[in-house]
């Protein structure tokens, strides 16, 4: 069944849909004020009951929450956040974390390639590589540990890259800043796979249990790949997407 055109939905799902895109594009920001009741309705000349259905769909969705004494606020969905998240949330925020996120940096070095690296960054076997580990953590436990791998010679440009600590703008906006390469395509790949020996210990799994994973491959703007990641998500965590058909 395909998804009704923004003329043909509901009034009330148009107007959530007008602000979730505005919180995406970071018009609103997480803990801003949504619309109220009444501005939605001399705004957008619905009723009452419509305009109240508006922020019922918005906190349904994971974009508001209500807190005493202030109101219905912005927020972003807090099931998971993988890698692609993180790059529109950068974007849209300043900041690739959700409120209550954070990030250990576990390791930060340059190895030589395996062949899967390699051939994802298109580079010779063996060849020189960066490769950055983290674990994010929110309120619920892990998040996620990702391992990120990106092209060896991003570290005379960017030293960062290779010191285990935070990055203010990400992998993605440091590159982007010191070599002008700047991340237009993505191909995400959603599998489940063994938990390695190294990872077990950080989602506090089994060895070789079976776990869900996300891996991601960056390009830029010449075509060019800037990162290759995987993430092996916690448990409990699940993976979701909303896709506008029209």
């Amino acid at each position: 069944m395909m998804a009704d055109s923004p003329q043909a939905m509901a009034p009330y799902r148009r107007i959530a849909a007008q602000i979730r895109a505005r919180i995406e594009r970071g018009e609103i920001r997480p803990g801003d004020r949504i619309p109220s009741v009444r501005e939605i309705m001399r705004d957008e000349g619905v009723s009452t009951a419509t305009a109240t259905r508006v922020a019922a769909v918005l906190r349904a969705e994971g974009y508001a929450e209500s807190v005493p004494g202030i109101g219905t606020i912005a927020s972003l969905p807090k099931k998971l956040t993988t890698g692609p998240d993180r790059l529109q949330l950068l974007r849209a925020t300043g900041s690739g974390y959700r409120p209550s996120e954070r990030a250990e940096i576990l390791s930060a070095e340059l190895v030589s390639a395996p062949e899967e690296i390699a051939d994802a960054l298109g580079v010779e076997e063996g060849a020189s590589v960066i490769r950055r580990r983290r674990a994010y953590y929110d309120d619920g436990g892990v998040v996620a540990l990702s391992t990120s791998w990106l092209p060896g010679e991003l570290a005379e440009a960017a030293p960062e890259l290779l010191i285990a600590e935070p990055l203010p703008a990400m992998t993605f906006g440091l590159v982007e800043d010191r070599t002008g390469r700047r991340v237009v395509r993505r191909r995400d790949i959603v599998a489940i796979k063994p938990v390695p020996e190294d990872v077990s210990p950080v989602l506090g799994v089994e060895n070789g249990l079976p776990a869900l994973t996300m891996t991601n491959c960056y390009w830029d703007q010449h075509g060019d790949v800037t990162e290759y990641a995987v993430d092996f998500l916690g448990p409990g965590r699940e993976l979701s997407a909303d896709h506008a058909l029209d």
